[in-house]
């Protein structure tokens, strides 16, 4: 097994490439993880994303998508926001989008940092590694509780003690046998602030019904979107941070710096009249290099025209 030296190393190569948190846990998770799945999926809270259905053996524990892990590199880009993402709900014809698609796409930043972070293990160590980022059936909250980056809330999303609710995940799997950290316990208390802000009561207490939620509705979801839902989308139009943003845990985080994640002036407030006349081709070029884009105009135009007529612009 590899010693602590070893880990301060790839703490400091981390740091370097640009992680904010990072931390050290076994490639397995315990079967409880993979039952809550099965649940999950079993109740239909999964909505339409039958990848989560499809590949549930994988997703249970690291071990089941690579057999020859040992130890799995948790880490966490901080992308916290210098203002409150609930502040736009107060402007009339303007949509919300979530704090983390108003930058470039982070699925293609974090990963060229792990492959990064992967090849330096590679040569420095003569291991075998595999990296992951969100789209991968990989259970990325359990593991970064596991490595003591922070705890799954009462909302399901990662809480950090240091960076709040902001928090970018990556894994590095790896063949290293490393010392692992000490896993993160729950902090959350008798809190139900976030439970409390959702607008569609998608949450109760560690569970999440994604058929309701906003995120899921505006990202996911093709098609119309059930009315009474709809109602109570606000002017969301392209994902929610609503319980995110409400957490009081927040109050310990700090507005990120990294370039790639400063947020395009024309998605901070963006005219919901202006991108309801967008067809493909300008959908497209406005979002390049963006999450967005991969939502596709119909969806998205769906999305601004449900904002329009909660907000009576329509």
């Amino acid at each position: 097994m590899a010693d602590a030296t070893t880990k301060d190393a790839i703490h400091t190569k981390a740091e370097e490439l640009g992680f904010d948190a990072v931390g050290f846990a076994p490639a397995r998770l315990d079967m409880r993880h993979g039952q809550n799945l099965k649940t999950f999926v079993d109740q239909d809270h999964h909505g339409t994303m039958a990848w989560m259905e499809n590949r549930q053996a994988q997703r249970a524990s690291p071990d089941g998508l690579w057999t020859d892990a040992k130890s799995v590199i948790v880490l966490g880009v901080n992308y916290g926001p210098r203002t409150d993402p609930t502040a736009i709900h107060l402007l009339p014809g303007r949509g919300a989008i979530s704090v983390y698609a108003q930058g470039k796409d982070y699925h293609d930043v974090v990963k060229k940092r792990l492959k990064a972070l992967g090849r330096w293990l590679v040569e420095t160590y003569g291991c075998e590694i595999k990296v992951f980022v969100d789209t991968a059936p990989v259970m990325e909250k359990p593991l970064a509780q596991l490595a003591g980056l922070g705890w799954q809330g009462k909302h399901t999303n990662l809480v950090s003690r240091a960076f709040g609710s902001w928090l970018f995940l990556g894994e590095v799997f790896t063949t290293l046998e490393l010392q692992f950290d000490r896993a993160e316990t729950d902090h959350c208390g008798r809190c139900t602030a976030c439970l409390d802000a959702c607008p569609t009561g998608a949450i109760t207490p560690y569970e999440m019904d994604a058929r309701k939620c906003i995120s899921y509705l505006t990202i996911e979801h093709k098609g119309e979107i059930d009315p009474a839902l709809a109602n109570r989308m606000g002017n969301h139009i392209y994902g929610c941070d609503d319980c995110l943003a409400v957490c009081p845990w927040n109050k310990f985080s700090h507005p990120h710096t990294d370039p790639a994640f400063l947020p395009r002036a024309e998605l901070v407030a963006p005219r919901l009249d202006d991108l309801a006349e967008l067809n493909d081709e300008t959908f497209r070029k406005v979002f390049s290099g963006s999450p967005i884009k991969r939502t596709g105009v119909e969806t998205f135009v769906r999305n601004v025209n449900i904002a329009r007529r909660n907000k009576g612009a329509i």
